[in-house]
């Protein structure tokens, strides 16, 4: 099999390109950036951005299957740069799909499409997407999910898979934010509920992107369908937040404030970014506010039926790497 795997260079995208190989196929990496790693992984890399059409369609050329990983992600940021890599970079994907023959695209969306500000316990994919949205992010990927799940028809087969909080060694997203504000002290509980939370270790998310792709074809049974995955070990979120921490040999987060206190600091600290233009992003942002204050789990079930998927390393296992990790790095 050869495939392409748009933001081979990122964490997921690097993870599923490492199981492929391992897999014996051949494989070709699109993204905006050079990665020499992946050269000496003996990956063919294509460099350009989303947006750009003919630049995604010779990426597709020649691939049997496409997973299409690359996204614009964060909790802020302007709406056109969300849209652009998230909503026409995937028309684009869609569309290379299309005129190069390509029959088979896996699709990285994420849990937070259908995130309403509430709690999601025990949860599956019949929940639906939100009326209004907290985030440009989750907007434009939920605008995604639906073109990928609608492409679905005689000549392409498509599945959308929404892992949850995929962490691990080599994350350049998640786990260093975490450590970044923890070594500041900048860390505090929002609320005192025992909000569960569902996350996923990187190799198991790999893993089930691979499983999806085997069984996906046209008018099979996981053709045109969306599926959560995770570790499916929930646990309470500051559970897992300070085991993070102790990985990186941090002291956990103690102190805490009301969610309602954070919603009007992250509501407040929006209005003034925006008004000021400020760079980077606000510490508080009403999305996270409400993220970090609700349960996020999510029944399994139907990725396990579909597609066998049943994770392999726990979230044990996966802390002891991710400590190994930090300790080498």
């Amino acid at each position: 099999m050869r495939a392409l795997v748009t933001g081979g260079g990122g964490f997921l995208g690097k993870a599923i390109i490492r199981q492929l190989l391992a897999g014996g196929a051949t494989v070709r990496s699109f993204s905006r950036h050079d990665y020499p790693q992946l050269t000496t992984l003996g990956v063919e890399h294509s460099c350009g951005d989303l947006s750009d059409l003919p630049a995604v369609e010779a990426a597709v050329a020649g691939c049997d299957m496409v997973f299409h990983v690359a996204a614009r992600a964060g909790v802020w940021g302007p709406f056109a740069e969300f849209y652009q890599a998230n909503v026409i970079g995937t028309e684009n994907v869609i569309q290379a799909c299309r005129q190069q023959g390509v029959k088979r695209l896996v699709y990285t969306s994420s849990p937070s499409v259908v995130f309403d500000g509430n709690d999601m316990a025990g949860v599956d994919e019949s929940v639906p997407y939100p009326e209004h949205f907290h985030a440009f992010y989750p907007q434009t990927k939920a605008q995604a999910e639906q073109l990928v799940l609608a492409a679905n028809d005689q000549t392409l087969a498509t599945v959308a898979l929404r892992p949850h909080l995929i962490w691990g060694p080599e994350d350049n997203h998640l786990v260093p934010r975490i450590l970044e504000r923890g070594a500041k002290g900048a860390l505090r509980r929002i609320g005192k509920r025992s909000c569960l939370v569902d996350t996923i270790y990187i190799d198991n998310a790999a893993e089930a992107h691979l499983l999806a792709a085997e069984q996906l074809d046209i008018g099979s049974v996981v053709a045109g369908k969306v599926y959560f995955l995770s570790n499916g070990e929930p646990l309470p979120l500051w559970d897992v937040i300070n085991r993070i921490l102790a990985a990186g040999k941090l002291p956990p987060v103690t102190r805490s404030i009301s969610p309602g206190l954070a919603y009007a600091i992250g509501t407040l600290l929006e209005k003034v970014y925006t008004l000021l233009s400020l760079p980077g992003e606000p510490r508080m942002t009403r999305f996270v506010a409400r993220e970090l204050s609700t349960a996020h789990w999510f029944d399994l079930g139907n990725a396990r039926r579909d597609f066998g998927y049943s994770p392999k390393i726990s979230i044990d296992e996966g802390m002891r790497r991710l400590q190994d990790w930090l300790e080498k790095s």
